[in-house]
């Protein structure tokens, strides 16, 4: 096969991946998996593809840092939530009923 032949072909089905991809974002899907994997395709003829993956990779590892954070945060929230609750309840039902 051609290199440009292989090149087009690799553009061509790297773009449609991707292009799906960001259909599934507003359609039920894994949007951003489709996405990153699009753009794996398209990287390995394309060096601004590869450094637009590499960039997205940065943004996700983030993102999934700063949502273990937050979940933390809401646990403990939960967490005193229900212990006041529970001794609100305990209170009522001994003192107030």
């Amino acid at each position: 096969m051609s290199p440009i032949v292989k090149r087009v072909l690799v553009g061509f089905v790297g773009g449609l991946v991707t292009l799906i991809g960001v259909v599934a974002l507003v359609a039920p899907g894994p949007g951003w998996l489709i996405i990153f994997t699009g753009l794996g395709i398209l990287a390995s003829e394309f060096a601004w593809a590869a450094r637009v993956l590499t960039s997205a990779k940065g943004v996700a590892s983030r993102a999934a840092d700063a949502a273990k954070i937050q979940k933390k945060h809401q646990l403990l929230i939960f967490a005193g939530l229900s212990l006041a609750s529970l001794l609100f309840l305990v209170i009522w039902y001994e003192y107030l009923r």
